[in-house]
């Protein structure tokens, strides 16, 4: 699978509205075959920052980036960025969560 790690640093006026502003291009990108996750969440050290954690199938990754849902998603977040996002996008073994080996909760 493919599992991308995305920061985004947004403008103070868009703080607040930021994740309403994503909801059609989470929705959509949500429902595209090969979609395992795609899972917002702010960070609790800077206010301004969200962190977008998603992860395809292999071989679907490359749908979603040429999407027009994703074009029109890039375009309707680029106003309220601070800076040019921060991503970590990687090739790994699996197809979902596992469970943690160094932590156990029976």
């Amino acid at each position: 699978m493919i599992l991308i790690v995305v920061k985004y640093r947004v403008k103070p006026e868009a703080k607040d509205t930021f994740l309403d502003a994503v909801a059609d291009f989470t929705a959509a990108t949500r429902a595209e075959p090969g979609n395992l996750w795609f899972e917002w969440s702010r960070s609790v050290e800077r206010d301004d920052e969200f962190v977008l954690v998603e992860a395809f199938q292999d071989g679907a990754g490359e749908a979603h980036v040429n999407s027009d849902h994703f074009r029109a998603g890039l375009e309707s977040i680029k106003p309220l960025l601070a800076e040019t996002p921060l991503i970590v996008s990687r090739q790994v073994e699996g197809e979902g969560w596992d469970r943690m080996g160094e932590l156990q909760i029976d």
